[in-house]
C-alpha cells in the first residue's frame, strides 16, 4: 500500500480540478458526510485546510471506498490519510507559489475549464445540488476553485512536466548501459492436453488412464491448428489449462519438467508431440512458439523504457519541488 500512496503523492494528477473535487459518485459521498466535516487538519502559511479537503483526497487515492459505503479498510486508512494530507499540503504550497509569482490564467481558458467541469454532472439538478452542498450556491467560488486548479497545473507543467521529458538519446544510453535488464531467457509457448489418473490409482485405473491418453493422442494428432487443438483441450484435458484452450502462453526453459522440455526441443512450431509421461500422468503438447535467449530489441522496449524514465524523473522533480517549497513555509498539522 505504501507504494500506491507514493504513486498518488508524486505522479498522480490530484492537482487537477476533477481529482480535487472527485468523481460524481465520490462527490455524493462527500456531500453526505459534509455536515460533520469542516474541522481544520493543517495550516499552510496561515491558510487552513479542513477534513473536507482531506476526505476528497482520500477518495482520490482510494476510489474503491465507494464499494464500502464511503469507508476505508482499517488496515490502510492511516496510510491513506497520511498520503492525502501530504498531497493537499503540497497542492496548497504550489498554489501559493503561483500566487507569489503572479501567474495568471487567460479568461477564455478559465471559461472553458468551468464549462468542462459542469459537463461532469449528469443533470442540472445534480450540478445545482453540488453548488448548494459544496460551494454555498456560489458560481464565483467554483470559478475560483477552477482557477486555483489551473494555476497548480501550470506550475507543475513548468517545474515537473516539461523538465521530465526524456530524449531518444537518453533512452538509448540507458538501454546500452543496462543491457542485463533486457536479456530474455529461452522460452516456449505451447498448449497441453493432459490425462491425470487419481492419486494412489489402482492398476486398473492406470490402465484406463493410459487408454484415454492413447485416444487423446489420436484426436490431438488429427487437429490442424491452434484453435482445433484448443477446442479439443477444452473437451478432454484434465489439467487446469483446459479452460484456456490448453494454452500455457510463454514458459521459461528452466521452469519446465524435463520430459516436456525434451519433447519441445525436438519439435518444430506447429507440431504435436507424442505422449509424454510425467509421473503417472500423461500429457500431449502442441508447440506454438520458441523464443531463443537473447537481448530485446531497442525498438521493442523504447516506449516502456521512456515512460519509466519519465515517471522516475517526475517523482524526483516533484519531491524536489515539495522540499523547496516547504523550506520557506510554515506548515502545521493540526
Amino acid at each position: 500500500m505504501r507504494n500506491v500512496i507514493i504513486i498518488f503523492l508524486i505522479v498522480g494528477s490530484s492537482c487537477a480540478l476533477m481529482a480535487q473535487i472527485t468523481s460524481h459518485a465520490m462527490r455524493q459521498q462527500v456531500s453526505q458526510s459534509s455536515q460533520t466535516l469542516g474541522r481544520p487538519v493543517a495550516r499552510v502559511n496561515g491558510t487552513v485546510l479542513t477534513d473536507r479537503d482531506l476526505l476528497r483526497e482520500m477518495y482520490t487515492i482510494f476510489p474503491y471506498a465507494r464499494q464500502h459505503n464511503g469507508g476505508f479498510p482499517k488496515a490502510m486508512e492511516e496510510q491513506i490519510r497520511a498520503g492525502a494530507l501530504k498531497m493537499i499540503v503540497f497542492e496548497e504550497l504550489v498554489y501559493q507559489d503561483a500566487e507569489r509569482r503572479k501567474l495568471t490564467i487567460p479568461a477564455a481558458k478559465l471559461d472553458r475549464a468551468v464549462q468542462d467541469f459542469r459537463k461532469q454532472f449528469p443533470s442540472q439538478q445534480d450540478y445545482e445540488q453540488f453548488l448548494k452542498t459544496e460551494l454555498n450556491n456560489s458560481t464565483a467560488i467554483l470559478r475560483e476553485k477552477v482557477r486555483r486548479s489551473l494555476l497548480i497545473e501550470q506550475v507543475l507543467a513548468t517545474e515537473v512536466g516539461n523538465k521530465a521529458n526524456v530524449s531518444d538519446a537518453e533512452v538509448k544510453a540507458y538501454y546500452e548501459k543496462n543491457a542485463e535488464h533486457f536479456m530474455t531467457p529461452e522460452s516456449f509457448a505451447f498448449q497441453t492436453i493432459s490425462i491425470l489418473p487419481p492419486e494412489k490409482a489402482s492398476i486398473a485405473q492406470l490402465k484406463e488412464a493410459r487408454k484415454r491418453a492413447d485416444d487423446a493422442l489420436k484426436a490431438a494428432k488429427a487437429t490442424k491448428n491452434y484453435e482445433e487443438f484448443g477446442v479439443l483441450a477444452e473437451k478432454i484435458s484434465e489439467d487446469d489449462f483446459r479452460v484456456m484452450m490448453g494454452d500455457h502462453k510463454s514458459a521459461e526453459r528452466d521452469k519446465l519438467p524435463p520430459p516436456v522440455l525434451q519433447a519441445l526441443l525436438a519439435m518444430q512450431v506447429g507440431q504435436t508431440s507424442e505422449l509424454i509421461q510425467v509421473g503417472q500422468a500423461y500429457t500431449i503438447v502442441r508447440l506454438n512458439g520458441h523464443q531463443a535467449a537473447g537481448k530485446q530489441k531497442f525498438e521493442d522496449v523504447k516506449k516502456p523504457v521512456r515512460e519509466s524514465m519519465e515517471k522516475n524523473r517526475s517523482e524526483q522533480l516533484r519531491s524536489a519541488l515539495d522540499k523547496r517549497l516547504r523550506a520557506t513555509a510554515k506548515v502545521e498539522v493540526l
